[in-house]
């Protein structure tokens, strides 16, 4: 771990970076350039004090799930992500498919759309950043770990995900994943990932199993879903997919119907603000 120089690269990508370039207020005015350490800090979820000591080059080694959350927040391109992770004496991921990285380009249409739920996603359905009103719809989405990260498994193997939906629905939600799910096998077969994600959803659900045999096909770009939230009620969203050009990861986006219920009912989350939720939530 190079310290002293990885404190230097995180107060030099701090400084170059404003704070309508990642969707924060600006507020007052600001005595130096670019974002507050507070506020870097909040978007990593992470303390603004272990962040201060990073910068200060007293803190810790920070892991890979550290390094990453700060690729997210500091908007870094892939070359500055894998001189970050150099730095802090990690061997770079891999430059292949299932790559992590979010563009800063996605990640600035994630922070643009302030009145709609949204969220970034893998395409074996693992969110890596979602905007505010996401949050406040379906729980933080990125605190999972191991399979547990996509939302596919968990719609498979925790009852408490699907409580968030009419149980009518249910069946057309399980056919919708299965199907997405084998358009990304097809598109990477190789991949381990998705391997073993299917191959444990096969071990652990008959459900899964059953559609799975199926044999059905289809990318997902767009459905309607109805969401269960303990303050707005049961509300009906439109769910649009649009992907990268490499089809690996998606800004997905939900939104009302013009003349809605739903129209009212998100302008009250809005207000609401986030919610704490117990349930697993999904994208």
């Amino acid at each position: 771990m190079e310290r002293n120089e990885l404190a230097d690269f995180l107060r030099r990508r701090r400084a170059v970076l404003q704070p309508g370039d990642v969707g924060v207020p600006a507020g007052g005015r600001r005595r130096t350039p670019g974002l507050r350490r507070f506020e870097v800090a909040q978007l990593a979820g992470m303390s603004p004090d272990y962040y201060a000591r990073l910068e200060q080059g007293r803190g810790p080694r920070p892991s890979v799930s550290v390094l990453t959350a700060l690729t997210r927040a500091l908007r870094l391109t892939v070359d500055e992500r894998d001189h970050l992770f150099r730095l802090a004496g990690h061997q770079a991921p891999p430059r292949t498919g299932g790559d992590e990285h979010v563009s800063r380009g996605l990640l600035r249409l994630l922070d643009g759309l302030t009145g709609l739920p949204a969220l970034i996603a893998t395409d074996l359905n693992v969110v890596l950043a979602q905007n505010v009103m996401a949050d406040a719809l379906l729980g933080e989405q990125t605190r999972f770990r191991g399979l547990a990260r996509s939302c596919t498994y968990r719609w498979f193997t925790d009852p408490a995900m699907r409580e968030r939906h009419p149980a009518e629905d249910h069946d057309h939600e399980s056919h919708a994943q299965v199907e997405d799910l084998r358009a990304t096998l097809a598109a990477r077969p190789a991949d381990p990932a998705a391997r073993e994600l299917v191959e444990a959803l096969r071990a652990e659900s008959a459900e899964f199993a059953g559609f799975w045999a199926r044999h059905d096909v289809a990318v997902r770009r767009s459905d309607r879903k109805r969401i269960r939230h303990p303050v707005i009620g049961l509300v009906e969203l439109d769910f649009d997919v649009l992907a990268t050009a490499r089809q690996d990861q998606r800004l997905i986006v939900y939104s009302p119907a013009p003349g809605s219920a739903a129209v009212s009912q998100l302008e009250l989350l809005a207000v609401l603000g986030q919610e704490t939720f117990t349930t697993g939530g999904e994208a």
